[in-house]
Order: C-alpha cells, then sequence, then structure tokens
C-alpha cells in the first residue's frame, strides 16, 4: 500500500517516512501544499497524511480540493493545534482523523491501520480481497484460496492495485505513476507488458479474465 506524507518539516517529514517504510508501506513525501496537491491529486496512494500549517496551500485547502473533485482516499490530519474548533474544522472539511503533534509511534501507525481498514476491504492483517484472490501486503504474497501465486515484486505491486481499486477504471498513467514512480527511466508502456505477465500468471487458474481492457482508457479488475 502506498502512502503519502506531506509535511513541511523535513525532519518529522522523513520519521515518519522511515516509521511507514518499516512497516513495509511505500510512502512519497512532499514538502509544500503545492506538490502535496499534485501528488495527490494522481490517485495512486492509498492513505495522505497532510500537515495543517503548510506552505503555498494549507493542508485544509488540499482536504476541501480532494473532496471536490470526488477524491475519497483517506486522510489523516497533523497539526500542532489542539483547540476543538481547529480539530471540527478539520473534520468538516472532509478529513477522515487528526493527530496532534507531538505523538507517539505507536499510535501514528493504529490511526494508519485503521484509515487503511476503512477503504474498504482490507482486513485486520492488512489483507485485501477480490473474488478469491488475496493479498497479504506485510508478506508481499498473493493467492487465489490456498495456492500461493509466483509473482515478481511488480508484478504483486499491480495486482495489488488492482485489487484495492477493484471494478474502477485504472489508466496507465495512474498505474505507471504508482507501481514505476513519476522519475522511472522507464516509459507508461511498460504498464500493458506487465498487464501480460500478470494474465498469464492468473490464467492456469481461470481468473486471468478478470483483468479487463478498457479501450481508451486503461484497465479494470472485475469479474463479469
Amino acid at each position: 500500500m502506498k502512502i503519502l506524507v506531506v509535511e513541511d518539516e523535513k525532519p518529522l517529514r522523513e520519521a515518519v517516512t522511515d516509521v511507514l517504510r518499516e512497516e513495509n508501506y511505500l510512502v512519497d513525501g512532499a514538502g509544500t501544499g503545492d506538490e502535496g496537491l499534485y501528488l495527490a491529486e494522481q490517485e495512486i496512494h492509498d492513505l495522505f497524511i497532510l500537515d495543517i500549517m503548510l506552505p503555498e496551500i494549507t493542508g485544509l485547502e488540499i482536504v476541501k480540493r480532494l473532496r471536490n473533485k470526488g477524491i475519497t482516499t483517506p486522510i489523516l490530519l497533523l497539526t500542532a493545534r489542539d483547540s476543538v474548533e481547529d480539530k471540527v474544522t478539520g473534520l468538516n472539511n472532509g478529513a477522515d482523523d487528526y493527530l496532534v503533534k507531538p505523538f507517539a509511534v505507536p499510535e501514528l501507525l493504529a490511526r494508519v491501520k485503521a484509515l487503511l481498514r476503512r477503504r474498504g476491504n482490507v482486513g485486520q492483517e492488512g489483507e485485501i480481497s477480490y473474488c478469491d484472490i488475496l493479498i497479504n501486503d506485510k508478506l508481499k504474497q498473493a493467492s487465489l484460496g490456498d495456492r500461493l501465486l509466483d509473482l515478481t515484486l511488480k508484478e504483486f505491486e499491480l495486482l495489488e492495485f488492482f485489487v484495492l481499486n477493484s471494478e474502477q477504471i485504472l489508466t496507465r498513467e495512474q498505474i505507471f505513476d504508482r507501481i514505476w514512480g513519476f522519475e522511472s527511466e522507464t516509459t507508461a508502456g511498460i504498464v500493458d507488458l506487465y498487464v501480460h505477465y500478470l494474465r498469464k500468471k492468473l490464467a492456469p487458474y481461470g481468473r486471468d479474465a478478470l483483468i479487463n481492457t478498457v479501450r481508451g482508457a486503461g484497465f479494470m479488475l472485475r469479474a463479469k
């Protein structure tokens, strides 16, 4: 799963990023509101962690803009403010939870896990599923029932992204940015190649047809 951390205090941003990566999350970081909003609008993350007081655009403004665009990704706000009014304002603007700085690492991780479970089909142990596909993000394993799939890391990440966004169209650009990243030296054409690889891995189990090509748009994981 992939998390975006938007925090202008570099030491705190790096500390939060390191903690999340130790828990096997993929993490992007941003130090300004403009950069954070741009990354958030790509819809390639499963959770946003936003500081309220950011240069250029505040965290609250980012929340409002994302919700106005129909982006429903869970949002955890970080702030040094602890008044009831500030807390209510953040939640009323569309945030899902609120954490006051300074905070303890176990509390941060507990909030993160709770919000990721709210995303939909994420279980208590971080497992997600669609039909009989089961994804264990912590172990980086995918299975069909009790049959473990032999996937490369990129194939696993691709299948996980499909399952997290099942029955939703994912564009090639979204997939490329999520799996390979904005700064990758390869091109978006690699997406089609890896979709082909993944279908071949699912074919022996009769599940390759779950990955549908949506002409002119991208791909969708959907049972027909």
